[in-house]
């Protein structure tokens, strides 16, 4: 296949484009170096003789171009973590970046297009496992514009083929996110925001690239939303005494009141922006400590026939060890155990 991922620079896009190539596959990749990772990424797919465009998908002119004799876009770019910007920001990039992107693809006559949504389109959570089906409640601008931009995305089925896939926290080696809860836990001290039981449902980044690979491919898939997430739901608690095994570290947990602390993030969240300074803490900075997210698989298991490979402690050891080997753990902190 002709494959474009945008966001390509980004953890995900970078990895899908690696392994793109690695199948066989032709692969050019949109994305920005915004960052240092994302510079790195950049690089490191470049050196692997892979296309990149540094443009955005604001850009239609650049965004056309990118999508000639393209089968398969996987559209992964978004404004994400983005805390010192406008609301408006989230709009332009998600939204209407998303539609220039579609109406590239409907003249190009691209044969299928992968929109990477996220489960923040679900907010908070709720009791028990959620679905497809599950009414979408999004709590902050970038689950509102995701959710907005899926129903954009719907409206093409007349024009396209394609897929929506719901990506759960995803980690693994590359990833920079998860990297700061392993040097918190690291450190040996680890403050604890609440009481930490509630509930994750990570997915390692090779569960998640094979998904995706197989939502371009399955006919099966073409107009479904599908979500996909890990192997099992985890706790905060649990999550942290995974990671505590694999350094090799005993950790002391100090427990913060939730909502003190949500109160004063709320406050910051507003006014540090509207002075054009990015907070130390925000709302949904808290989100790691306060949603509570189990998914079912029905659906990915039915349609793609997707079955996440690797358990929690799995994917931990081979990221502790990717992390150790570039430099950003202390080889001398990580257990000698494998799995």
């Amino acid at each position: 296949m002709n494959v474009l991922i945008t966001g390509g620079t980004g953890f995900i896009g970078s990895y899908l484009a690696l392994e793109c190539a690695k199948r066989g596959h032709s692969v050019r990749v949109l994305g920005q170096e915004n960052t240092e990772a994302e510079t790195g990424n950049a690089n490191l797919i470049k050196s692997k003789g892979i296309e990149v465009l540094l443009t955005n998908v604001l850009n239609f002119g650049e965004v056309r171009d990118s999508v000639k004799d393209v089968d398969v876009v996987f559209h992964l770019a978004a404004a994400q973590h983005e805390s010192n910007v406008p609301d408006q920001y989230f709009w332009d990039v998600n939204v209407t970046g998303t539609k220039n992107l579609l109406d590239a693809c409907v003249a190009a006559q691209v044969k299928r297009f992968v929109y990477g949504s996220t489960i923040g389109v679900y907010g908070s959570g709720a009791a028990g496992v959620l679905d497809e089906e599950t009414p979408a409640c999004p709590d902050n601008i970038y689950g509102v514009t995701k959710l907005a931009a899926e129903r954009l995305v719907q409206s093409y089925m007349d024009q396209l083929s394609l897929v929506i896939i719901r990506i759960s926290e995803t980690y693994g080696p590359g990833d920079r996110r998860f990297l700061k809860l392993f040097r918190a836990v690291g450190d040996r001290t680890f403050f604890m925001i609440g009481d930490g039981n509630n509930l994750h449902h990570p997915i390692y980044i090779d569960d998640l690239t094979e998904g995706l690979l197989l939502s371009a491919s399955s006919d099966a898939a073409n107009g479904k939303v599908i979500i996909l997430a890990g192997r099992e739901p985890l706790t905060t608690k649990e999550m942290v005494s995974v990671i505590a095994d694999h350094l090799g570290v005993s950790v002391r947990e100090f427990h913060i009141p939730l909502v003190p602390l949500l109160m004063v993030a709320t406050v910051i969240g507003r006014v540090f922006p509207a002075l054009g300074v990015h907070p130390p803490i925000y709302r949904r900075r808290m989100d790691f400590f306060t949603k509570n997210l189990i998914f079912s698989q029905e659906k990915a298991s039915r349609v793609l026939e997707f079955t996440p490979e690797y358990s929690f402690e799995h994917g931990v050891y081979l990221t502790a060890r990717w992390y150790q080997e570039n430099g950003f753990l202390q080889p001398a902190s990580l257990s000698t155990k494998e799995i």
